[in-house]
């Protein structure tokens, strides 16, 4: 009599103990599936947006990923007319010209993916955060801003279209800059994204 209700009591232990260590395995494989989601570049934009509440964030997730994505596109077809164009030419003539390419490609595509990466990685790591999303969401699209006025500093003479209205002496500005100057808004832009993950992270 005295010994049934123990043994009872030591398969109730039993199966609890199973139940814990199968729930907490049931957790691991859970996280781990999480961590396995957000493999690389591909993982992070699908993560992020699916963990972030901000909607500013996941606008900008999808406006800026599809941007990113062509702008990705365009100087990888203009890398190929570069190395079409240099051949035959100087090693050093060629090699400026492949490096600066690039260079401005990373420039401008590294920023626009940054707020996405840095939003996946902070709720990987943190936890979430919708201040901190849609901070970085309104640098991105500030970013998305220097873009276009890079854009209009570096328009050939013959491409500059005649303006009117209120806008037209800061686009008219902006034409008579030099084309190198175009570099300056992207680089404030990309500045503008990283001082705003170190306040708001």
């Amino acid at each position: 009599m005295t010994g049934e209700p123990a043994d009872a009591e030591d398969r109730t232990g039993q199966e609890d103990a199973q139940t814990v260590d199968g729930g907490s395995e049931y957790v691991e494989t859970e996280s781990a599936t999480d961590e396995e989601s957000y493999g690389g570049l591909f993982g992070a934009y699908p993560f992020a947006f699916r963990r972030s509440d901000s909607l500013l964030f996941k606008s900008y997730a999808a406006i800026g990923g599809l941007l990113a994505l062509l702008i990705a596109l365009l100087f990888t077809f203009g890398l190929v007319g570069v190395i079409a164009s240099t051949t035959g030419t100087d090693g050093g003539v060629f090699s400026f010209s492949r490096a600066f390419f690039i260079f401005v490609g990373l420039l401008v595509v590294f920023p626009l993916l940054a707020p996405v990466l840095s939003v996946a990685r902070r709720h990987r790591r943190i936890g979430p955060n919708a201040r901190y999303d849609a901070a970085i969401a309104s640098a991105g699209y500030l970013f998305l801003l220097t873009l276009y006025l890079a854009l209009l500093i570096s328009t050939p003479p013959e491409q500059q279209q005649p303006v009117s209205g209120a806008l037209a002496p800061i686009v008219e500005l902006f034409y008579a800059l030099p084309a190198i100057a175009g570099l300056a808004p992207p680089v404030l832009g990309a500045a503008a994204i990283y001082l705003t993950h170190r306040l708001t992270g």
